[in-house]
């Protein structure tokens, strides 16, 4: 992913999609509730990757269980 900042809050999203030597990403190991993208802009859709640290928080919020 090209664009390197959270939609949501704006700050490093910290995406490793197809770097490292398996390519892969923090959030390939998180679930995301499909009503988190909903938060995003809709000229950011596909384009930016949501942070951890947002994830967690909307979880928090929406007392969301972590687990899959």
């Amino acid at each position: 992913m090209a664009n390197k900042y959270c939609p949501l809050c704006g700050k490093d999203n910290e995406c490793r999609t197809g770097a490292g030597e398996h390519g892969h990403c923090w959030c390939d190991l998180e679930t995301f509730p499909k009503e988190i993208f909903e938060l995003v802009p809709v000229e950011s859709r596909r384009k930016h990757c949501i942070c951890k640290n947002c994830l967690i928080m909307y979880k928090a919020e929406k007392k969301i269980n972590n687990n899959k």
